[in-house]
């Protein structure tokens, strides 16, 4: 197959979208498939990712205002110019939202079918950052959504929602997580010993650090004695967090194997934010033989077996994120029993796993257009 993965996202960005963009990619060329991105141009002087496993198509892009690490794509002709130029056979929107949607109505001008992946709340974002609109952002999400021959959610939770709002012909599609590069025996000892000097227990949050990741409910947990947070990340909240979490270790932003040594480092692993559609950093967490601490709601419900792999908590409640955080700390044979029952969770859940599964959605929409033209 030809594809064309058009992305609101992509690496050198650092974030869930760009990762699973670049992930499906590789894929489709490990199976001898054909697929080209399109995506918004890097921030000047950030170099395009050189490991990209297929041709990227860049469009003009500006800033995000207030939140300058996400970048927005300008119009431009270079978007419709790449689905006729590549002969595309299926169009992959990834997160539509505004480069998305132009993919979207270029591939119904040109007649191409297209698979839309749902992985942004944008309706949690709405009411974190304007208080009011997510009425309205629910109508972009089914309006964009709906034109699209299926609409893959990466969550059960996540495919109630769309299914709620009435957007047609949802499908459960997850994601996978690296189980090579995130893993147990990476634990590193001298780290610990820099990160935690009197061998407090180290509670790590991975991701960005902006308003709706909701950070700050670790504050509790900075106060346990023998508890020492270390928080992996950056983003525009960066400053305030610094300031409401008393104690706690900034390391900015990491990738890779550095990331994943720090994950294998780990004593337990909170994640805070109540608005994830899947949740990949739980997922490392767990491929790292690490507990988990997080919220009831989302993604991390089909990821987190609650008192077996982690501890599900109330969204929003700082109290539940710091007794969760106090249990775990304090009974080290509960902390190894999850972490070795929350690797073998996910050992299944490869790339490879879920990228077949992708393949096997493109397949069945192809077949669903060659019958209604056949009709």
């Amino acid at each position: 197959m030809r594809v064309v993965i058009v992305t609101e996202s992509f690496p050198p960005d650092v974030n869930g979208v760009a990762h699973c963009a670049l992930q499906t990619a590789r894929h489709l060329v490990d199976r001898g498939h054909a697929p080209i991105v399109v995506a918004p141009a890097p921030a000047p002087g950030n170099k395009p990712d050189a490991s990209a496993p297929c041709p990227v198509v860049h469009v003009p892009s500006l800033p995000l205002p207030g939140y300058p690490q996400v970048r927005v794509a300008l119009p431009s002709r270079r978007l419709a110019a790449a689905l006729v130029d590549h002969r595309a056979d299926m169009v992959h929107l990834a997160s539509p939202f505004i480069l998305g949607v132009r993919g979207m109505a270029a591939a119904a001008r040109l007649g191409i079918p297209a698979v839309a992946v749902y992985q942004t709340d944008l309706a949690g974002y709405a009411r974190t950052y304007v208080g009011a609109g997510e009425a309205a952002a629910w109508r972009r999400i089914r309006s964009v959504h709906s034109a699209a021959d299926r609409t893959l959610a990466p969550s059960s939770a996540a495919q109630n929602d769309l299914e709620a709002h009435g957007v047609p012909r949802v499908r459960l599609w997850p994601r996978g997580v690296d189980t090579v590069r995130f893993r147990p025996d990476l634990r590193d000892e001298a780290l610990r010993g820099e990160l935690a000097p009197n061998g407090e227990v180290i509670v790590g949050y991975v991701g960005r650090l902006a308003p709706e990741k909701q950070v700050e409910l670790l504050a509790e947990a900075c106060g346990l004695d023998g508890v020492r947070v270390v928080v992996v990340g950056d983003g525009p909240s960066q400053a305030h967090l610094t300031e409401a979490l008393p104690g706690a270790v900034f390391l900015g932003r990491r990738t890779g194997d550095d990331l994943a040594r720090i994950f294998a480092s780990f004593d337990v692993f909170a994640h805070t934010g109540p608005f994830e559609t899947f949740c990949q950093t739980v997922q490392e967490a767990m491929a790292s033989g690490v507990p988990v601490v997080a919220p009831a709601a989302g993604g991390p419900l089909d990821l987190v077996d609650h008192g077996r792999t982690g501890l599900l908590v109330p969204p929003r409640d700082a109290n539940a994120v710091r007794d969760a955080v106090q249990a775990l700390a304090a009974d080290a044979g509960m902390r190894a029993e999850y972490g070795a029952a929350a690797r073998a969770t996910v050992e299944g859940r490869t790339w490879a796993a879920v990228g077949d599964q992708l393949i096997a959605h493109y397949k069945d929409v192809l077949a669903a257009r060659r019958t209604v033209v056949a009709a």
